[in-house]
């Protein structure tokens, strides 16, 4: 069954490539069109278009396959081109011509936006809650591992004193930025796009105000092109979100991979945490950080595809809209899933002791032996010189005991001003 069948039929070859995987994407949405589709009739229901009863009807078959997509009974067979024919072909089915009314004043545009809009909607606001959960556990660890010291690099060289407690929640801050974006895409996509048809509206008097309380959006997306518009956009919001939350995780990865070599020797992991070697019986390799890395960078670029895809569509309604679906939705499955193992292995970080005093380490304090000549009353020039000509015939000698009292620095992290920060 097809929406747009006219009774004629289509060249096979072409049917086939033109559906696609919709069938198994559509899954993804499946519950959301059953939701649109209640407030859709009960809207119709306000406007005369359907009977008391004949909603009735309507909502009792909705509901029923609300709980086979529940409890994964709901298949899209081959018959079917997606899962707004398949619904509605269920509903003809049980209910006859009461079914065949369910498309009225509406497009098979709107229907995937709309379902789009509350998938979207939906699980931006899981990865936020995930976000924050991750957030919460990178504070917990800063203040567990607040006093454990751990060198800073610039260049990859030693440069100054830092520690673990700076290191987790320097992450912690910055997933703040990521979620400033994340509740940004959330807000573009609260805007319910349902009555917009196929770009150009309705003649039948339709209430869009009904179905945008209805189905629970902020707002309605007033102009009907504008609408239609919106496909595309959001998704390369949505990628650009994505993307900046996995920059974030993909180098905090990296870091944990380069901190667990032996080169470093700063963290390791329980055995059961890591993997082996085929050869090397001393291996003990941190696989899921290279793979959360390597997916992270792969979601990173997935606002290229999105912008390439739609840079110079026209306005109205493309078929090339089509293939936003997958990708977008296998990211946003992705980042969930990346968000709970990140948070679940990063808790099991066994922080090992670091002898500062190992002759790698040795200038790690060299900035802080100058400040304090200065506060002898040197100049900072003379006293970067003093210190650099001692490094350079090999006399000097840390002072390891200056404190960092500053606010955001190792010895007064300011987490709590942190945990401020992050939006409700």
């Amino acid at each position: 069954m097809k929406l747009w069948d006219k009774g004629l039929s289509i060249d096979k070859k072409i049917e086939q490539f033109t559906v696609g995987n919709d069938r198994e994407i559509d899954m993804h949405i499946a519950k959301f069109d059953v939701q649109a589709s209640r407030a859709h009739a009960k809207m119709l229901h306000k406007i005369d278009i359907l009977t008391s009863e004949e909603l009735s009807k309507l909502e009792e078959g909705l509901d029923e396959l609300a709980k086979q997509i529940e409890n994964d009974s709901f298949v899209i067979e081959e018959q079917f081109e997606d899962v707004h024919s398949k619904i509605e072909f269920e509903l003809t089915k049980t209910y006859g011509d009461v079914g065949k009314k369910i498309h009225t004043a509406r497009s098979r545009n709107d229907q995937v936006l709309v379902a789009l809009q509350l998938f979207y909607k939906e699980n931006l606001n899981l990865i936020f809650a995930k976000t924050e959960t991750l957030f919460n556990t990178l504070l917990g660890l800063a203040e567990t591992h607040k006093d454990s010291l751990l060198p800073g690099y610039t260049h990859l060289q030693v440069a100054m004193p830092s520690s673990f407690g700076l290191w987790f929640s320097a992450y912690a801050e910055i997933l703040i930025d990521d979620v400033y974006l994340l509740k940004a895409a959330i807000k573009t996509v609260d805007q319910n796009p349902l009555g917009s048809a196929a770009g150009y509206g309705s003649s039948f008097q339709i209430d869009r105000e009904f179905t945008t309380k209805e189905l629970g959006f902020s707002t309605l997306k007033y102009n009907v092109v504008a609408a239609q518009m919106s496909r595309g956009k959001s998704e390369r919001t949505i990628a650009a979100v994505l993307g900046s939350l996995c920059n974030t995780l993909s180098r905090f990865a990296m870091d944990i991979c380069l901190y667990n070599s032996q080169n470093f020797g700063f963290i390791t992991f329980p055995d059961e945490l890591t993997t082996g070697s085929s050869i090397m019986p001393h291996k003990k390799n941190p696989d899921v950080f290279e793979l959360l890395r390597g997916k992270c960078n792969k979601i990173q670029a997935l606002q290229t595809e999105m912008v390439l895809i739609t840079n110079n569509l026209p306005s109205g309604y493309h078929r090339d809209f089509q293939l936003l679906k997958e990708n977008i939705i296998n990211a946003i499955e992705d980042v969930k899933n990346i968000l709970d193992i990140f948070n679940y292995a990063i808790q099991q970080a066994i922080i090992k002791d670091i002898d500062l005093k190992d002759a790698k380490y040795q200038h790690l304090f060299t900035v802080d032996s100058i400040n304090n000549l200065v506060l002898e009353g040197m100049t900072f020039r003379e006293a970067y010189q003093k210190i650099g000509a001692q490094v350079q015939d090999g006399t000097y000698q840390p002072e390891t005991s200056k404190q960092h009292t500053h606010i955001g620095s190792i010895h007064n992290l300011g987490l709590e001003d942190i945990r401020k920060k992050f939006p409700n």
